[in-house]
């Protein structure tokens, strides 16, 4: 499995394990199965209540802990620096860990939020070892460009919405400009892409499933890592699988010409996007 390493202390395998929506006993035996098949990287987050069942399986696998990336993510009602600390030590305590891979923003604030103090709390995580590194999810690109051009904030990651129905090259560009790994959730589009004429083409030519051509069109993307979600053995197995699908430019090609402003997940309480 490639990595995606940078000298902000990110490692993080380019395909991972999504767990939300996955809850408690079904989430846990759902992590032991990736494990036990390969998978290195489980995503999760304060907000997805399911911290505890991941904490779980970690500590019910023969996978030894440094080999194994874990993110989690703090919500944003918790971005003032001493919650944020403590949403921080809460998820350490639910996962059973001594320190996180990869610790997230999960949204940026709302109203008259400082998100130079929280980032400054985010950074210091980091400086004390329990986050081995930081990153933010769901910021927009002027958001991005000002903690790391403007505040110098060590962010090693951004995790947004991304796949073959909507595009982030402008974020695509940025990360790529200053090191960090973008890791695209919900890169299947809650399965959309299934339903897409093109996708089922190149699936049928290269004799593989749509999911499978719409995961590796991402993991070939440098910089880029995915962590679609996968309860069963066989849906892990096939993600898996995506890693052998070899698309030509001619795959590309057709992929790039899909609509690419499609997107799904859009709360009351998300950014401006432009």
């Amino acid at each position: 499995m490639q990595t995606l390493d940078n000298s902000l202390g990110l490692s993080m395998p380019k395909l991972g394990l999504g767990t939300w929506p996955m809850l408690d006993q079904a989430c846990s035996d759902a992590v032991c199965t990736a494990l036990d098949l390969g998978y290195r990287h489980i995503d999760t987050a304060a907000a997805y209540n399911n911290e505890a069942a991941v904490g779980q399986a970690l500590s019910r696998t023969s996978v030894p802990r440094e080999a194994i990336h874990v993110t989690s993510k703090v919500w944003w009602d918790k971005l003032a620096p001493a919650d944020l600390r403590a949403s921080f030590e809460a998820s350490l305590k639910a996962l059973r860990l001594d320190y996180i891979d990869l610790f997230l923003i999960h949204w940026p604030g709302r109203g008259d939020w400082n998100m130079e103090r929280s980032l400054d709390a985010l950074a210091a995580l980091r400086d004390s070892g329990k986050a081995k590194a930081i990153g933010v999810a769901n910021f927009p690109l002027p958001m991005l460009r000002r903690a790391v051009e403007e505040l110098h904030v060590p962010l090693a990651a951004l995790q947004v919405e991304y796949h073959v129905s909507l595009g982030q090259q402008p974020l695509l560009d940025f990360c790529q400009q200053h090191g960090l790994a973008l890791t695209a959730y919900s890169p299947l589009a809650r399965n959309r892409v299934t339903q897409f004429p093109e996708i089922q083409r190149i699936a049928e030519k290269h004799g593989v499933l749509p999911s499978q051509v719409a995961l590796k069109w991402l993991l070939d993307q440098p910089n880029v890592a995915a962590i679609p979600k996968a309860a069963s053995l066989a849906n892990q197995q096939s993600n898996l699988d995506s890693l052998k699908v070899q698309l030509d430019d001619e795959d590309r090609a057709l992929i790039a010409g899909l609509p690419k402003d499609q997107r799904l997940v859009n709360p009351e309480f998300a950014p401006r996007w432009d």
